[in-house]
């Protein structure tokens, strides 16, 4: 049985380009973004938005990286280091960000529909706490910051 299982992974697809309840998706917002303005901080003491996008991505790729079980030399010391990186704007370009974000997302909806519920009891390496945890968290995760990122679009092109 894995219905939990499939309640996260229905989750994770709304919040990534479904019509979730809490309002648009993150594929929804992401195309309203300007590229050209993602590195700019309207306020000089949040974040700017490439920065909440790679901050995203760092710890999607902890969560599917805990869901493959991988080379313990990506221990939560190697995360974050990528947690809150300096942006080289030669390398974290918007586009690659968004195609990263998506693909990893996409990797861990894979990893995820092989699994039962049982699975989710299993625990997370260097945690203490377990794979239902980590993966809810995860959703939380993305739309708390999605929130973050609607928000300073909306300071960066005067939205209302």
């Amino acid at each position: 049985m894995n219905k939990e299982i499939q309640y996260i992974i229905t989750n994770l697809q709304e919040t990534l380009d479904g019509d979730p309840w809490y309002g648009r998706s993150i594929a929804a917002i992401f195309k309203e973004v300007d590229p050209t303005s993602v590195f700019v901080n309207p306020e000089e003491k949040g974040h700017a938005i490439i920065e909440l996008l790679y901050h995203m991505i760092a710890w999607a790729a902890f969560v599917q990286s805990r869901l493959e079980n991988e080379d313990p030399k990506k221990n939560s010391a190697y995360f974050e280091t990528l947690d809150w990186r300096e942006i080289d704007p030669t390398i974290h370009t918007w586009k690659n960000g968004v195609h990263e974000l998506k693909a990893i997302h996409q990797k861990i909806i894979t990893l995820l529909q092989s699994q039962n519920d049982d699975f989710l009891e299993s625990p997370v390496r260097e945690r203490k706490y377990n794979m239902g945890y980590l993966l809810r968290g995860l959703i939380q995760h993305n739309i708390y910051h999605l929130g973050q990122i609607a928000y300073v679009k909306k300071l960066l092109n005067g939205d209302e």
